[in-house]
């Protein structure tokens, strides 16, 4: 029963994250109850000082945060207003979540009694009725684990960090983490620089049969597996391939199965979303919030999917039960199971694991409310609806023919697959990183053959190519490789990257890849040498594996503080005093100093490496690299017509923080700046010149034509290359999947 006083009329004032959340609960729990949002965590560790009592069992010292000051008033006066008020303390059912409903109860002043504890792993009416009618304690196993994982990283933020200012350069930091994180990038891109191609060959023959023609590729020669890595080679076998006489050797069938994908959990999810639509991490968890916490779909407000972040598989019964009805309606009999299928792999070190990420309402189909979405939330919500019904659909029956084609010593092989029973495949199919290791659900047709048959060679085909080196990471590889190694948890895996990138340690660049940055690269190399223990993959995942045993339960979290600080901090106090500045930035070069003929040394500044001399500061020349003195030059020569818009003096190319950019030449008289842009395909409107991105003085990106002052065209929205379909006027990019014709207001829907 909800809770309540014999005879007394409670007041509830139920307490969530956000807004969202909130508006979502209002709508259907009625006036009975009052919901206030958080925003979030209210107390945390102050940012000023290390606020954790190393001396005395590493207590931390929590205050309310000062963003958070007025929301907590708020929260306070609705508990006066209301007498005999009830709190219920509904954030998200993870770590995170019990440790807000923990600090509220703190932070509110609650007295035991007056607040109860509920969760609800979807937003919807009879979840959340539930949840009230079931409330339970605050799990303070939770809260310690969340707690140790907090004073884990700021320990490690906040003695490491300051060694990193006075050894590398200030303003560096370094976390738990983060710095491994960064290390499988930097340790791919060695992979990738010492990788030494080798040669290969691709042979393979176009035949014909009686019946039609097929391509067969070389599988054997002798017996043996083929092997051609070198042209000599190659000429050998082409020569005997194009006298050979090709006869059917053997014809295999075999019917298989394939199976479909598990529902999603979080780095599924992540991964998915980034090779089917183009999302970055975080914009994926941002958009999966959003559906979660709920949304207007005609006269119905509720979370669309269940929690997503979730390592585990499971899939409710009341949910199972449902799937079987909804699919015969949809696809027919043939595609339902009898019984649910079942997914007990569960991801490493799985915590907080109670179901799989699902629409709440599997007939709540993509169709049916996508006018109710924008169109990332409705790509977004399709792909889970479609990943969650195929679990739950009938195998993929394939008819698999494998014909081995005899040519004197040598063995091809050509395969067909036809696909009986499509199964799940008609709802969805996983991708791939690999796009040829993808499951296809094309039919691959041989003709018809029999064992001993003649076949006529029509043209011997070979290509040489050299293996590949290892790809680098994009960020949907990198969540499955920290997945796989037990580097953070789901709820870790998207700030984890968002904050390497935003320090300037990684970069990701256009094809999407990541890429170490020349401090990434110093810093990492700093940590591996000096920290080579807590920079190990096995040691994190480890960690990982103590904070889980906390919110099992089975450890407590001050012992396993102790254990990880007290070697640590001895560590860092004894590389206080051994390491020198000069040991880890600077490199001696084969450069000479034109102003004193002294060797230059590489040293790293705020916009990365650059020359210095080695006298410095007796001598205190300093010259670009030689590979970005050769850019800069190549980018003086392209810029060397600007103007300046303000007084019209020559733009010349500087190197800032952020890269190269436009600074006016009659510095510091005029100091106008402008970000190095390269003309737009699409010309301006008025007058047909080029159109290049600009800034505001407070730092805001528009676009503007060339020929100003002349010409002063503009917009705030990035203009697209290809005109209007209606009436040929300038379209710009309304949204990442939205252009708008600036003349007609034609609205188009676009890939990402």
């Amino acid at each position: 029963m909800i809770f309540q006083k014999k005879g007394i009329i409670m007041n509830h004032l139920i307490i969530v994250e956000s807004p969202a959340k909130a508006k979502t609960l209002k709508k259907f729990l009625g006036a009975k109850y009052t919901v206030k949002a958080s925003m979030g965590h209210i107390r945390d560790l102050p940012k000023k000082t290390i606020a954790i009592d190393t001396e005395h069992d590493f207590k931390p010292e929590y205050e309310i945060s000062p963003d958070k000051t007025k929301i907590v008033k708020e929260l306070k006066a609705a508990v006066r207003k209301l007498p005999d008020t009830i709190v219920w303390l509904a954030p998200d059912e993870d770590r995170e979540g019990e440790s807000i409903a923990w600090h509220l109860v703190y932070a509110l002043g609650l007295k035991k009694g007056q607040y109860r504890r509920i969760a609800f792993h979807e937003i919807t009416k009879p979840a959340v009725l539930k949840a009230l009618e079931n409330p339970r304690a605050i799990d303070i196993n939770l809260v310690h684990a969340q707690q140790a994982r907090r004073i884990l990283d700021r320990l490690v933020g906040y003695k490491l960090s300051p060694l990193l200012w006075t050894k590398v350069r200030a303003g560096l930091s370094a976390g738990r983490v983060q710095s491994v994180a960064v290390r499988l990038i930097v340790d791919r891109e060695r992979e990738i620089e010492a990788f030494k191609p080798e040669e290969y060959w691709n042979i393979d023959c176009d035949l014909e049969a009686k019946k039609g023609k097929f391509n067969a590729e070389l599988h054997k020669i002798k017996g043996k597996k083929a092997v051609v890595d070198n042209k000599k080679t190659a000429d050998k076998v082409l020569k005997d391939l194009n006298k050979a006489d090709y006869k059917v050797d053997k014809i295999v069938k075999k019917a298989t199965k394939r199976k479909p994908a598990a529902p999603f959990i979080t780095s599924t999810l992540q991964q998915e979303a980034s090779r089917k639509l183009g999302f970055s991490v975080k914009q994926t968890m941002v958009i999966a919030q959003q559906l979660y916490e709920g949304m207007e779909h005609g006269k119905d407000h509720t979370g669309l999917i269940t929690y997503m972040r979730t390592d585990s598989y499971n899939l409710s019964k009341v949910f199972l039960n449902g799937v079987p009805k909804l699919v015969k309606k949809l696809y027919g009999p043939e595609y339902a199971l009898s019984t649910p299928r079942v997914f007990t792999k569960k991801a490493r070190g799985a915590q907080e694991a109670h179901e799989a990420i699902r629409p709440t309402d599997l007939s709540k189909t993509p169709k049916d409310i996508k006018d109710h979405l924008d169109p990332r939330q409705y790509r977004l919500y399709k792909m889970i609806w479609e990943r969650t019904i195929a679990c739950q659909m009938a195998d993929a029956e394939v008819d698999v023919t494998t014909v081995t084609v005899k040519a004197g010593d040598y063995d091809l092989t050509a395969k067909g697959e036809v696909i009986k029973h499509a199964g799940f495949m008609k709802a969805y199919i996983e991708s791939h990183d690999d796009p040829a290791k993808a499951i296809s659900d094309k039919d691959i047709i041989l003709p018809a053959m029999e064992e001993g048959e003649a076949c006529d060679l029509e043209k011997v085909n070979s290509e040489q190519k050299f293996t590949q080196p290892p790809a680098r990471f994009t960020e949907a590889s990198l969540v499955k490789k920290m997945e796989h190694e037990g580097i953070g948890r789901p709820s870790t895996y998207a700030p984890t990257i968002s904050t390497v990138i935003s320090r300037g340690y990684i970069e990701k660049k256009q094809d999407k890849k990541l890429y170490p940055m020349d401090i990434g690269l110093i810093v990492n190399d700093f940590l591996v040498k000096h920290f080579s223990e807590i920079m190990e993959y096995q040691f994190t995942a480890h960690m990982e594996d103590k904070l889980d045993d906390i919110a099992h339960g089975e450890k407590e979290w001050q012992p396993v503080i102790r254990e990880f600080y007290e070697p640590f901090i001895k560590t860092v106090e004894l590389k206080k005093k051994e390491v020198k500045k000069s040991d880890v930035i600077n490199e001696k070069t084969d450069e000479i100093c034109d102003k004193c003929k002294a060797p230059m040394m590489v040293k790293l500044g705020r916009n990365g490496k650059f020359l210095s001399c080695s006298k410095y500061p007796e001598c205190k020349n300093a010259r670009p690299m030689k590979e970005d003195a050769e850019k800069e030059k190549e980018l003086q020569k392209e810029f060397k017509d600007e103007k300046c818009d303000k007084c019209g003096s020559a733009m010349i190319v500087k190197n800032g923080r952020f890269g190269e950019f436009l600074a006016c030449s009659a510095y510091p008289k005029c100091k106008t700046t402008r970000p190095l842009s390269h003309a737009l395909k699409v010309k301006c409107p008025d007058c047909g010149s080029d159109i290049v991105e600009k800034r505001t003085k407070r730092g805001k990106v528009f676009y503007g034509c060339t020929g100003y002052p002349k010409c002063k065209f503009a917009t705030w929205k990035k203009p697209v290359d290809d005109p209007c379909p209606v009436c040929k006027g300038l379209q710009v990019q309304a949204k990442k999947d939205l252009v708008k014709c600036e003349q007609c207001g034609k609205e188009t829907e676009v890939e990402e």
